[in-house]
């Protein structure tokens, strides 16, 4: 596959973003290390959970055989759009949408999908950027190209679904790999291969040329980020499991002495 934008990388405009967000935040010192308190800028976890969740999708991706292709981060038009991941293969072009849940209780009938309760409009975005994507692709091809979509969530606790979801797909990143190779062959390989050179043009997507930034620096820094957010994570474990152990000894010891 050839083309600018197959450079990108899984979540680089969230990770873009979340370094934006979270530049000039102080760094932790002290106490706050020490206890694990989290690094990131409150304004910037949304979007950090978002990129995590991007490279996660990006990592079942990469599990598909070679008769598949991959895009990520497509920017789409000139408001700040973006597709998080393109799929073409065998059964045809997939716009995916990741939602990062963990640990989330998701609910879907019809045209609904909540999520703890919350009803999001994911369903409803998810089809407009797959009937978008098919129209720019097909003026870009001068044929019909169908594209279907998918809502992806990310390590959701349950998902619960009480109908077939309207508008596109629901799957959880653990089922994506098999979900996609199970579809109905529409597609020859020369075909896809195509298909997929042409969506790799910033013109396709309505640009003169791929976004500037360098996604290997992008990348690089965000993974600094990541392993800071991780290492205090395990910090937090760390000291919430030995204020339980303190616990439990202090009540065995009361228990004791009775």
């Amino acid at each position: 596959m050839t083309g600018p934008l197959r450079a990108r990388v899984a979540g680089q405009a969230v990770m873009a973003e979340t370094l934006r967000l979270q530049a000039g935040t102080p760094r932790r010192r002290g106490l706050a290390r020490l206890f694990g308190a989290n690094p990131l800028a409150p304004e910037a976890r949304s979007w950090y959970a978002g990129a995590v969740g991007e490279m996660r999708v990006a990592r079942a991706l990469s599990k598909l055989g070679p008769e598949w292709h991959v895009l990520h981060s497509i920017p789409v038009g000139t408001r700040g759009s973006d597709i998080d991941h393109l799929v073409v293969g065998p059964g045809g072009v997939f716009t995916l949408n990741t939602k990062n849940h963990a640990g989330k209780d998701v609910w879907v009938a019809g045209s609904v999908l909540m999520v703890n309760g919350q009803h999001e409009k994911y369903l409803r975005n998810s089809a407009h950027e797959a009937k978008r994507a098919a129209a720019l692709l097909t003026r870009a091809v001068g044929r019909e190209v169908p594209v279907r979509a998918a809502v992806v969530l990310v390590a959701p606790r349950r998902v619960t679904i009480r109908r077939f979801a309207e508008g596109a797909a629901v799957v959880t990143d653990s089922q994506l790999r098999r979900w996609l190779t199970k579809q109905a062959k529409l597609l020859n390989a020369g075909d896809a291969a195509r298909l997929a050179a042409v969506a790799a043009e910033p013109s396709t997507w309505g640009h003169q040329q791929a976004p500037s930034e360098d996604p290997s620096a992008t990348r690089m820094s965000f993974g600094a980020l990541h392993t800071a957010v991780m290492r205090a994570q395990g910090r937090r474990l760390v000291w919430a499991g030995a204020a339980a152990v303190t616990l439990f000894g202090s009540a065995a010891g009361s228990i004791w002495l009775r």
